[in-house]
């Protein structure tokens, strides 16, 4: 295989897997399309022999551990924007950090290593890990520092500490250089996929942070001062305009998520709360209410635009 392909070829996608497949996915995806691609079942198909040839390519690396580590350390150097092919169309590969991958070995000697070539091979960096860690809303905004007990160089469990920006999303991840596999030119890195658990009030949309806040029946139509919780502790004051209609969004400037030189706001959603039983004065003074304003029909125009 050129050694272009290492890098343009994205052997998870041909397989339809997730870079943080199992084995026994890689495996049982693999026998899934080998099944409805095999030439014996397609003859005189060529695109699809062709197919077939790319998966059977795909899993026999990604069924192969090291070579899978190899390919692996090989696209996140090239994501990372670390090497690239020379105009022309060569083979041989130019950028500073490759050599710190791996350890200034040849590329092309790599790349015929990982594919069953021959070659020379340099010392190696270890590769990369990856572990997940969950942290809550109010650490997703306002970011924290993970305290991990982990092996990774199978010396047994080591204490790691990773900073976590502020603002970052469910789903983010962020690097620790240095705490993946031992290798002959040092150890790999250590990736951490974050889960933002769920907030109980508070939610997240873009940089803004959005909250659903209950306000009574006379609050929307007379209008009121309502104090509004923040992710802080702190409350704000947000006026009510009398007339406030059922799921109207209120924004509070300043009160989202800061990233950098961007700061979000706060979006307040007005939920009407309708009492469930009326009586006495209550049940009069709604009544009365109700004569004064019963030659208003609020749903005269339905008809009209329901005929049109």
């Amino acid at each position: 295989m050129a050694a272009k392909d290492l890098y343009e070829k994205d052997f998870y996608q041909i397989l339809g897997v997730s870079p943080t497949a199992s084995q026994p996915e890689i495996k049982n995806a693999y026998r899934l399309k080998a099944k409805d691609l095999h030439p014996d079942k397609n003859q005189g198909n060529a695109a699809l022999e062709e197919k077939f040839k790319a998966v059977s390519e795909a899993y026999e690396i990604l069924s192969d551990s090291k070579k899978r580590a190899e390919y692996d350390e090989a696209r996140s150097m090239f994501e990372r924007g670390g090497f690239r092919a020379p105009m022309g169309g060569g083979q041989n590969f130019q950028g500073g950090d490759f050599n710190d991958i791996f350890g200034g070995g040849n590329p092309q000697d790599i790349f015929a290593n990982l594919f069953g070539g021959g070659g020379r091979r340099g010392p190696r960096k270890g590769s990369d890990l990856q572990t997940e860690s969950a942290i809550t809303f109010k650490e997703s905004v306002f970011g924290t520092t993970l305290d991990l007990k982990l092996n990774t160089d199978g010396n047994g469990p080591q204490n790691i500490s990773a900073r976590v920006p502020a603002g970052v999303n469910d789903g983010a991840k962020i690097r620790v250089k240095g705490k993946g596999s031992t290798g002959e030119a040092g150890p790999g890195d250590l990736f951490i996929l974050l889960h933002v658990k769920p907030h109980a009030l508070f939610s997240r949309k873009g940089e803004n942070i959005a909250i659903t806040v209950p306000v009574s029946f006379t609050e929307a139509a007379l209008g009121a001062d309502i104090k509004v919780p923040t992710l802080t502790g702190e409350e704000v004051t947000l006026r009510l305009a009398s007339g406030t209609s059922n799921g109207r969004v209120l924004r509070v400037k300043g009160r989202g998520i800061v990233k950098g030189a961007t700061t979000g706001d706060l979006l307040v959603t007005v939920e009407v709360q309708v009492p469930a039983k009326l009586e006495g004065a209550a049940l009069e003074a709604l009544q009365k209410y109700a004569e004064v304003v019963a030659e208003k029909d609020v749903r005269a125009e339905l008809k009209s635009k329901a005929i049109q």
